[in-house]
């Protein structure tokens, strides 16, 4: 059981010191104070996490003593002990944010109940407290793995438009980390402290995508046996991250286009027009400008949601990424498993290096865990890789032909090897010589001087 430190203020030593007798047996830490201007001052200078005090002081009263206390910190749970006859002063106090009363004489077992009520409350805003902060570290953009080029360009985009009102559209492969990026918009915000609420298109069926996102009013339609709340509504004062928006029907993205207009939204069923204050991210990794040209995709709906885009590039177009995230999915994959793994063999990071990725980032983290889960080492090596990562390179390998691997002039054949690789790499980066440089692990002059003996 967590501790808490309960502070007792009242003017009648007797029962304060009969109070906090009673709670130090109950594993309960106490402080005392005499008078409610000595409680706000002690409450002002040390932590603590409950507050009981009595309502008539000589000095200043109950109600007095609660106001600057939540003026401190509205968090802590101030509980009223009171006189009989001020029973009504008490309701008033609660109305005010005080979290409970009890009578004179004071019944030491009821004390208890509500000092353990509050007790509860008192953790549940801390674990709450916790949960947040973890959240904002884990959602926040020092958290994303990079250092590629490509993914800080993304997270100097992404972080410029946080603090803005602007509709975002993020773009990508599957896999990629678009939801990722969404949350960490979101975190940087001012809306931090309100609802982050997904909707996934893909997984919504078209009869019901409306009511998903709207909600609907009880009757509304067969099955409709309560009110149900939207995900628009859900989201209020926050961000909504419509994922996969490529996929909405097209008679839903008429009314999104209103809601998204107006800031209006009506329930499934419903006369209600309600007003809603939801900034959008979505996500999608389908060509919209094609869906468009064929009418499957709204024009006027798609540069309402592309105000700023976010493209976030594939893990094969960003190498250097890989290295980081690996080491990272290890750390994570070998805590959670209770494995002491630390590393990868320089041979299996070579493969990795070498894979195409077509799942990008989820099919990394996927290809991690599972190795760090059947490991028997202390570092992940080829064996415990999918087998089909070697078979792949074995098969790029006869890119440079049937007969480059048969013995034969070894100067000849590594020259070859080599043109093959810088080639590759220069087609992963789109001719970019430093990338390309930083791929192969060698310096941008020896490419330059390679290049230049290919070509004469």
């Amino acid at each position: 059981m967590k501790e808490i430190t309960i502070l007792i203020i009242d003017d009648e030593e007797p029962q304060r010191e009969s109070i906090a007798g009673f709670l130090g047996k109950k594993g309960f830490r106490t402080a005392t104070a005499p008078n409610g201007r000595a409680g706000v001052d002690y409450v002002h200078g040390n932590h603590v996490d409950l507050v009981l005090t009595d309502f008539r002081m000589p000095d200043i009263t109950g109600e007095d003593v609660l106001r600057e206390i939540h003026a401190i910190n509205p968090s802590i749970p101030v509980i009223v002990i009171t006189a009989y006859g001020s029973i009504e002063s008490a309701v008033g106090l609660m109305k005010l944010g005080a979290y409970d009363y009890v009578q004179k004489p004071v019944d030491l077992e009821e004390l208890l109940l509500s000092i353990e009520r509050a007790r509860e409350r008192v953790l549940l805003v801390s674990e709450n407290r916790i949960l947040r902060e973890q959240l904002a570290e884990r959602f926040s953009f020092s958290s994303i793995i990079s250092q590629s080029a490509e993914m800080e360009e993304v997270l100097n985009t992404a972080g410029r438009v946080a603090s803005s009102k602007a509709s975002v559209l993020v773009r990508g492969e599957s896999g990629t980390g678009k939801e990722l990026i969404a949350r960490a918009i979101h975190q940087a915000s001012d809306r931090k402290d309100k609802p982050f609420v997904v909707v996934n298109c893909a997984a919504v069926p078209e009869s019901l995508f409306e009511s998903e996102l709207f909600g609907h009013e009880k009757g509304a339609f067969t099955g409709a046996d309560r009110q149900r709340i939207g995900k628009f509504e859900q989201a209020d004062g926050g961000t909504l991250f419509i994922d996969e928006v490529g996929d909405i029907p097209l008679p839903i993205q008429v009314k999104l286009l209103r809601a998204l207009q107006f800031g209006q939204i009506e329930r499934v069923g419903g006369s209600e027009t309600l007003e809603l204050n939801v900034r959008i991210v979505a996500a999608t990794n389908r060509d919209l400008e094609s869906m468009m040209d064929d009418s499957s995709f709204r024009e006027d709906l798609y540069y309402r949601l592309n105000v700023v885009t976010i493209t976030i590039p594939p893990l094969r177009k960003r190498r250097l990424d890989i290295r980081p995230l690996v080491q990272e999915f290890i750390r994570k994959y070998a805590d959670i498993n209770g494995k002491k793994v630390e590393g990868i063999s320089a041979e299996a990071m070579d493969l990795l290096m070498r894979h195409s990725f077509p799942g990008n980032v989820r099919e990394l983290e996927n290809i991690v865990q599972r190795a760090v889960v059947l490991t028997r080492e202390e570092v992940v090596t080829s064996r415990d890789l999918p087998p089909g990562l070697a078979e792949e390179q074995h098969a790029h390998a006869d890119i440079g032909g049937p007969d480059l691997f048969e013995i034969g002039d070894l100067n000849s054949k590594t020259a070859q090897l080599e043109k093959i690789l810088i080639d590759r790499a220069l087609e992963e980066t789109e001719g970019n010589q430093v990338k390309a440089a930083e791929l192969l692990r060698i310096s941008e002059r020896t490419l330059r001087y390679k290049l230049s003996k290919f070509r004469s």
